[in-house]
């Protein structure tokens, strides 16, 4: 039988790869998005999703429309990098969620999975993004609650940090990279002694697609599941094994930027809670970042 996931933030980075991945399992797949949504992610794709403009329709809409919808993904999210206010980044990060969760809970829904970040690990709130990641942390205590008054399962997606195809231009990874194939002259950077887990997208799906699967084999009503690939590198490795493998003659100047303020230093996933289901990283970093060299050129 046909199994109906609901997503949000589907337009997204994140969110596109799981519309193509769901779609390639076999979902109906139903997406919330706004009206004015640039939907280029995914408009290969468009024609096989029930889409819902959630800035024209009731927050239950998609679940009196739909006969049964077992599963919620929230991969929509706000960072406030684009001058939103404290209120604007409350309300996209712990409001509208809230809000699908408690309707959700009410159509009876089985699991609402929750995309939350590895800022959210050591530092409450991160500094470098305060209000992001206060906002995530407090949706994610309500899903706890939820869980515990046993009104629906809620598992929490703690990714670390994932890199693709069709990723914003600005985030780290795309940058560096089409910095690299344009050969741009000279490339400032920190020091790079940062540690983080970096996971490829493809991974990061697959471990979504895996939950899904394994829904009633989870006994908790609330689980965390932190999602990376398990070790962590330098980004300074980083930076120079993609510099290599794409050939490039920017000239790398590292320890020219400082450090942000309150700087993450460490960060890597325990995925010993997805093995134990049976869930394994496939990628390694090489072939990932060939990959994405590939798509790039």
């Amino acid at each position: 039988m046909t199994q109906t996931v609901l997503l949000t933030g589907a337009t997204g980075f994140l969110g596109s790869h799981l519309v193509k991945g769901l779609l390639r399992q076999n979902y109906q797949v139903i997406i919330l998005k706004r009206s004015f949504s640039n939907t280029w992610r995914i408009d290969d794709v468009l024609s096989q999703l029930i889409c819902f403009d959630i800035d024209l329709c009731e927050t239950d809409q998609p679940f009196k429309k739909i006969e049964k919808i077992d599963a919620v993904i929230h991969a929509a999210t706000c960072y406030g990098r684009h001058n939103e206010s404290i209120s604007d980044v409350f309300e996209a990060n712990t409001v509208f969620p809230l809000k699908l969760l408690e309707t959700a809970a009410a159509f009876n829904v089985n699991t609402f999975i929750n995309t939350d970040t590895f800022y959210n690990k050591g530092i409450i709130p991160y500094k470098e993004l305060p209000n992001y990641s206060l906002s995530k942390y407090q949706f994610t205590q309500w899903g706890k609650l939820f869980a515990s008054l046993d009104k629906i399962n809620f598992f929490d997606v703690r990714l670390e940090q994932i890199f693709g195809q069709n990723d914003d231009d600005l985030k780290f990874v795309t940058y560096i990279i089409k910095s690299f194939l344009s050969n741009l002259e000279n490339l400032n950077l920190t020091a790079g002694e940062q540690q983080r887990d970096f996971i490829y997208i493809d991974d990061v799906v697959s471990a979504y697609l895996f939950l899904l699967d394994k829904l009633n084999q989870i006994p908790q009503k609330y689980a965390e599941y932190e999602l990376g690939c398990g070790q962590s590198i330098s980004l300074r490795e980083f930076v120079e094994t993609a510099h290599c493998l794409s050939n490039s003659q920017t000239q790398l100047n590292f320890g020219v930027l400082p450090y942000r303020d309150n700087e993450i230093m460490y960060s890597q996933a325990n995925i010993e809670p997805l093995n134990q289901l049976g869930w394994f990283p496939q990628w390694n970093l090489n072939d990932a970042l060939i990959e994405i060299i590939k798509s790039f050129s």
